[in-house]
């Protein structure tokens, strides 16, 4: 289902050591600013997809047609950070802050899993779709949601903008709601006012926690994520496990996020990045999970950012033979590609709908393209 290519001995090392890509940052930079220069000044979140219209178009492109997903919003408001655009960074930690604090429901620090893209509106719209089906408007449940590693995400763009009073009050609600005894748990799946809580517990959300209150200064709750994370780690396999099933149990995926993630954030070590890297590598790049049949272009930038050249070098260009007609990287290489995952908790009696990506320009692979051709680890500590 996939192929496993040996790095033989290949050593890894902190991004900022190495020179990388300016072509491919600036071009990738250039699509992110182009996007905001779309759209009347002020506080604002871009679409995650660039999406598919007219016969084309799929049930995916109905539904994330204005989806601004706020992990992809925070990472590529980092990548505007590091390539030295300030204001367009602003720009979406203000919105950020907006819809925290101008909620339709919630008033307890808490962010949304995505927001209506575009301006921000008071009080905070959320995405959603005309449904011919129904004939009435729709939402999506994990849209609606609230889970530990966007919000973790929102409170880094927050902490490098020096905005830490909202970040510390997202920090205050997490500790408040999804504190587990070691870690955190994944975050509230569903709509106001009783959505569902979700207690299995994520090995890449941890590490985004961890790096996330390490810039905060909160160091108990920084070490409370950590000690998840490290107790992730397989001893017999080399390999951080994907995180814990809702009773507790571990989960052995071997997701791209949490086999790597914890190496950029200093928990994991050279060699369960290498590990990992090669478990799930095709050609120059690697799938989302051991799952995936072909190249993940979100994962590959950022394993590029954990490789020194020469791997460094042919991930990115990989990266390069992705950039769409818009300058946005594709979420995908083919039509589309498993993770093995799926989308929230299924209704009573029906099946999982399965996660996959779609070959639609996206805005977190074309985020994470610019850190890594910048040489800018955002979960570095």
């Amino acid at each position: 289902m996939f192929r496993r290519i040996f790095l033989a001995g290949a050593a890894l090392a902190p991004a900022a050591a190495f020179a990388r890509d300016d072509a491919l940052g600036a071009r990738c930079t250039t699509a992110i600013q182009s996007a905001f220069a779309a759209i009347r000044p002020g506080p604002a979140l871009l679409a995650s997809y660039i999406t598919e219209t007219g016969p084309a178009a799929t049930d995916f492109d109905l539904t994330q047609a204005n989806a601004a997903y706020v992990y992809d919003n925070a990472l590529a408001g980092l990548a505007l950070l590091a390539a030295g655009n300030r204001p367009a960074a602003a720009r979406i930690g203000d919105a950020l802050v907006l819809a925290q604090t101008h909620d339709r429901h919630w008033q307890d620090g808490r962010l949304r899993n995505a927001y209506q893209a575009g301006l921000m509106t008071i009080p905070a719209k959320l995405p959603g779709w005309w449904s011919t089906k129904t004939n009435a408007w729709q939402e999506d449940p994990y849209q609606a949601g609230s889970q530990t590693g966007p919000i973790a995400w929102a409170i880094l763009l927050w902490a490098a903008l020096g905005y830490t009073a909202p970040a510390n009050r997202a920090a205050d609600w997490l500790n408040a709601n999804l504190k587990a005894p070691a870690g955190y748990y994944g975050g509230f799946y569903g709509f106001e006012p009783d959505p569902q809580k979700l207690t299995w517990q994520s090995t890449e959300q941890n590490t985004d926690l961890f790096a996330a209150f390490t810039k905060l200064g909160r160091s108990a709750d920084a070490a409370h994520a950590a000690g998840f994370v490290r107790a992730m780690f397989n001893p017999q396999t080399r390999l951080f496990n994907a995180g814990t099933t809702p009773d507790g149990a571990p989960n052995p995926l071997l997701a791209a996020d949490a086999g790597i993630w914890p190496y950029l954030a200093g928990l994991g070590s050279p060699e369960s990045a290498a590990t990992a890297i090669t478990a799930l590598q095709h050609g120059n790049g690697i799938g989302f999970s051991t799952a995936s049949a072909t190249i993940w272009p979100e994962g590959t930038a950022f394993a590029a950012l954990a490789l020194p050249p020469p791997k460094s070098t042919a991930f990115l260009a990989t990266i390069t033979q992705q950039i769409s007609p818009s300058g946005y990287i594709y979420a995908a290489t083919t039509d589309s590609l498993s993770t093995g995952l799926t989308v929230g908790p299924p209704p009573p009696g029906q099946a999982p709908v399965a996660f996959n990506y779609y070959r639609r320009p996206a805005l977190s692979p074309t985020a994470w393209a610019a850190l890594s051709a910048i040489g800018k680890n955002p979960l570095s500590t």
